[in-house]
Order: structure tokens, then C-alpha cells, then sequence
């Protein structure tokens, strides 16, 4: 059971000394510890829910260069998160994916729409010309090729390339911390961090075991901030001053049923000026989102919220009835953690970006990792090794290379095996990619092991659960090595199942209590009913 892989590393987090502890499991510190486990050194990574259970499962799903800073002349910026796009590309070709970009310029909107059109080209040429070059569309042909936009007012638009997490955005970040575990690090979700204090050259974090309830030490020479949105909390807390602090911004994004069958991303700028996006999630449709700045981290969806997100996908597409309430399949609602130099929560709003910054203090050997994004998380990872190395922290491998998938021989070997066994043949008709290629986007070598299953026992290749693109044998997998401690973990972040099947069809699904036994074993039930009890 997944459980047991998280109490022995719980226990392993009580008696063993770690050069590094880094407290949160979002992006930042799930690159964090996979660039370090990865180099040699001796790591553990604590969150005090599930990882990526916060900003980094509620993003757009986009790995993009940051088109929209060029607005503001951030061009060093831009230019850097084309590199780091383009770096995500080539390590993780199976999953950063590009994606066409359908633009549509309102006539009287700030620029005038060939004056956007050349701004992608310079986008397209920062991004050394490695995705497909952009087009000016007029509005004709927007609404010949994408009869659902609403071209009534449009002036024109563009179409230019960018990327996007085939999966989701927590599946991505879990794989950095499976990609640490592989490396040595010890890593436990729902492990809370309480209080730390720096004594003798060593730092004692006092952590809660939310399973337990018990509390016990963890010792590091290094500790690590990387908690996004309660960093400051954090700080604050243990007597850490930086220059940095964050300001938040709310966003919320709406899945509801596919809108267009074209594999491609609508882009429009709301009733406020802001992007807005419909984003194709497999069957389903993912709009927004909304950019409202709040004062805490802890935020929902508001009435407010799903109102002006429908009314504006209203206004932008000609659909043939306005979407409600009820077309409401999900819904997302997470901060975006902006880094500002100064603690008086002062900034101009419009222009900030989503830029990182790390903070160091030097005497008493912590980081504070303020910002970032997806987009960015292999310089995260390399930047805090560095940072280590420069606290005294011996790197033994540091020119290793940390993260990407497994390299093509393995791959085509994987492809070959699953074409002699016709593993593909066993796709459910409900799924949009064959089983060979889900598997291996995926679990990239533990793939191998699911072949194994399928041979022994092809019924091992069955969905549970109607639609949901999981099968008996991936569940199996989870169960062993994805350290799901609650329901949710898995039905949210692990997957997108949540995310993409209707909240009834889950409730309907008689392979939801089988999922259940599988995943934590006689205590399936228990796990089954806390989940309902948050329907």
C-alpha cells in the first residue's frame, strides 16, 4: 500500500541527519529536491498537505514564455522563459506538448491587431524559432476556422505557438518528487512544519505527522523555504528577514464540456483587458481565468468569480446557448504568489510577472524561494543547487543531469514491446491516445511493470472508472509508489479524473470502492466515505 512507502519515510525523517530539509512540495520544492537528490546530496522534502496540492494544481496547465511581459519591455524576462520553455521541450517531449494559440483582437482594443501580430513574431524569434511561426488572421477566416468565436466585433487576430502539460499541472510536479524518491530523497506529504530554530550550526524543524498527530525533530545543516504562498507565514514565524515578500493574485479557472473540437488554445482578452483562455483538457474545456489580487492565500470561488468568467466566454464565442451554472463540471481556484522587492505590499499591479527570486541568509544557512512558475522550475532547481554548494554542502555529481524523460533507446524498446503484445489494441474506446503512449507520458521506465501486469492478466488494462483514462493495473501502480494518502490525492492531482468526469459519474462508478481497496487496502471504506464527505 502507498501508505506504508510514506510511514517508513516518515520514520526515516525521525532518525536520520539530511544536509538539506525543504519545507513545501509545490513546484519549487519538488525541483528543489529532485535537482539535489539528484547531484548526491542528502535530502528530505515535507508538505503539510499533498504535494502540489495548492498553486501548483490549479495553474492553467500552460508552459509558455511569457508573451504577455513583452507589453510591459520585460524582454531579459521573456527571453529567459523562451529558454526555459524551449529547455522543457526538449527533456519532457512527451508531455510539455506545443500547442496552437487562436487570438482575437477586439476592434478597439489598445493596439491595433497587425501591432500584436508583430510582437508574436519577435516572440516567435526570442523563442529561437523552434515552434511553428505565428500567422495574422483576419476575421474571415477566424470564423471560418473557429465558427465559435464570436467575430462580430473583431478587428482581427493571430495564431502563434506556445505549450501546454498534456496531463495536469500537479501529475507534472509529482513527478519531480518521484523523480527524487528514485534519487534518495526522503519525502512525506501531510508532514506539517510547526516551528524550526537554528542551533549549533543545524537546523531542528519541529513537524506534525498529520496522519498521526504526532510531532517529532527533523535535523538539517540547510533549510529550505519553498512553501509559495506561506513563505512569508513561514519566515515570519522562525525569525527569517528577507528584502522579498509576495502579493497574491486570485485565479480561477471553469471546466465544462468541450467547446471546439480543434486541439488548440482560444485566446481573447477580457471585459478587464487580461488574457483570457479556453484550453482544451481532453474531453473537456478549461476556461479563464480571473487575476483579482487578495490578501490571503487562502481563497475559493466566488459567485462573482464564475459569474464573470461565463459572462465573458458568453461575449467572446457564439455558442448555441449561453453556458450557466450548470454546465460547470469543475472548477479551480488557486494564487499566483508574486515576488516584490519591500514589505509594504506596494506594486504596480498590471506589471508584475510571475519572475523568482531567491533569498539567502547566509549565517544561519536558509533559503527563501519567492515566486516562480512552472515555465521556469529547471532554473529553480539548478539556482538552489548552486545556493547549497555555496552554503558548504558538499555536491557530489553537480554537473548530472536531474530531470527529463528517459532517453530514446528506452523509449523505443517500451513501444516495441507494447506492439508485440497489441497493448494498444486494449485502448478503451472512451480514451483520446492509445494505452502505449498514456503509459509511457506517464510512469516512464516503471511503464515497463504495467506490460508486465497486462501479460499476466490482460483484464489488468480495464478502466474502473468509466472515462477516467485510469486503468486497473495504473491504480495498482499508485497504490505502490505515488504515496496517495487521502482519495483526493489521487482523484485530483495524481489524475485529472475529478477534474474531467462529472461529479455524479464518479458517485455512480461501482469501480470507485474497488479504486478505494486498491489504493489503501482495509481501510478503503474509511477513505471512501471522508472522500464523499467532501463531494
Amino acid at each position: 500500500m502507498t501508505i506504508s512507502l510514506r510511514n517508513s519515510n516518515v520514520e526515516r525523517l525521525r532518525q536520520q541527519d539530511f544536509d538539506v530539509l525543504i519545507v513545501g512540495g509545490g513546484i519549487n520544492g519538488a525541483v528543489s529536491a529532485a535537482a539535489l537528490a539528484g547531484r548526491g546530496v542528502k535530502v528530505a522534502l515535507i508538505d503539510r498537505g499533498d504535494f502540489a496540492g495548492g498553486v501548483s494544481s490549479n495553474s492553467s496547465n500552460l508552459a509558455w514564455g511569457g508573451i504577455k511581459y513583452l507589453e510591459s519591455h520585460e524582454y531579459l524576462l521573456v527571453n529567459k522563459l523562451c529558454k526555459s520553455r524551449n529547455a522543457l521541450m526538449r527533456a519532457y517531449p512527451s508531455t510539455v506538448k506545443e500547442i496552437r494559440f487562436f487570438t482575437t483582437i477586439q476592434k478597439g482594443f489598445r493596439f491595433w491587431s497587425f501591432f500584436v501580430f508583430l510582437g508574436s513574431v519577435l516572440y516567435w524569434l526570442m523563442g529561437r524559432c523552434v515552434t511553428k511561426a505565428p500567422r495574422y488572421l483576419t476575421a474571415r477566416y477566424i470564423e471560418e476556422q473557429e465558427p465559435e468565436i464570436n467575430t462580430e466585433n473583431a478587428a482581427g487576430g493571430l495564431e502563434y505557438s506556445d505549450c501546454y502539460l498534456y496531463d495536469n499541472d500537479s501529475r507534472f510536479v509529482f513527478n519531480f518528487i518521484r523523480k527524487s524518491l528514485n534519487y534518495g530523497c526522503v519525502a512525506a506529504n501531510y508532514v506539517a512544519s510547526e516551528s524550526a530554530t537554528f542551533e549549533n550550526g543545524q537546523w531542528h524543524t519541529q513537524a506534525r505527522d498529520g496522519e498521526s498527530g504526532e510531532t517529532f525533530s527533523i535535523r538539517s545543516k540547510v533549510l529550505i523555504n519553498a512553501a509559495g504562498p506561506w513563505v512569508d507565514a513561514n519566515n515570519r514565524r522562525d525569525g527569517i528577514h528577507t528584502r522579498h515578500s509576495h502579493l497574491f493574485s486570485k485565479g480561477i479557472h471553469l471546466i465544462v464540456d468541450r467547446i471546439t473540437d480543434n486541439k488548440r488554445v482560444l485566446t481573447f482578452f477580457a471585459s478587464d483587458g487580461r488574457l483570457f483562455f479556453l484550453i482544451p483538457m481532453g474531453p473537456k474545456t478549461c476556461i479563464g481565468t480571473t487575476d483579482t489580487q487578495v490578501n490571503s492565500p487562502e481563497v475559493e470561488v466566488t459567485d462573482d468569480d464564475r459569474d464573470f468568467v461565463l459572462a465573458n466566454a458568453n461575449a467572446l464565442l457564439d455558442l448555441p446557448r449561453p453556458l450557466t451554472r450548470a454546465d460547470i463540471i469543475a472548477e479551480r481556484v488557486g494564487v499566483r504568489p508574486l515576488a516584490v522587492e519591500g514589505r509594504d505590499g506596494q506594486a504596480d499591479w498590471v506589471q508584475l510577472s510571475r519572475k523568482h527570486a531567491i533569498e539567502c541568509d547566509r549565517t544561519r544557512h536558509h533559503l527563501s524561494i519567492f515566486g516562480g512558475k512552472l515555465t521556469d522550475c529547471l532554473n529553480v532547481g539548478d539556482e538552489i543547487t548552486e545556493w547549497v554548494a555555496e552554503l558548504g554542502v558538499h555536491v557530489p555529481m553537480p554537473k548530472h543531469r536531474w530531470y527529463g524523460e528517459p532517453g530514446k533507446e528506452l523509449r523505443d524498446e517500451f513501444m516495441l514491446q507494447a506492439q508485440l503484445m497489441n497493448l494498444d489494441a486494449l485502448t478503451d474506446p472512451s480514451s483520446p491516445e492509445p494505452l502505449s503512449e498514456r503509459f509511457w507520458r506517464r510512469y516512464g521506465e516503471a511503464a515497463f511493470g504495467l506490460l508486465e501486469d497486462i501479460r499476466e492478466d490482460p483484464a489488468q488494462a480495464k478502466l474502473l472508472i468509466r472515462r477516467a483514462e485510469y486503468t486497473r493495473c495504473e491504480i495498482e501502480l499508485a497504490a505502490r509508489r505515488e504515496m496517495i494518502v487521502k482519495l483526493e490525492d489521487f482523484m485530483r492531482r495524481r489524475s485529472k479524473i475529478e477534474l474531467v468526469v462529472r461529479r455524479q459519474e464518479i458517485l455512480d462508478a461501482p469501480g470507485l470502492r474497488e479504486a478505494c481497496a486498491i489504493l489503501f487496502g482495509e481501510r478503503g471504506e474509511e477513505k471512501l466515505a471522508e472522500y464523499l464527505a467532501t463531494l
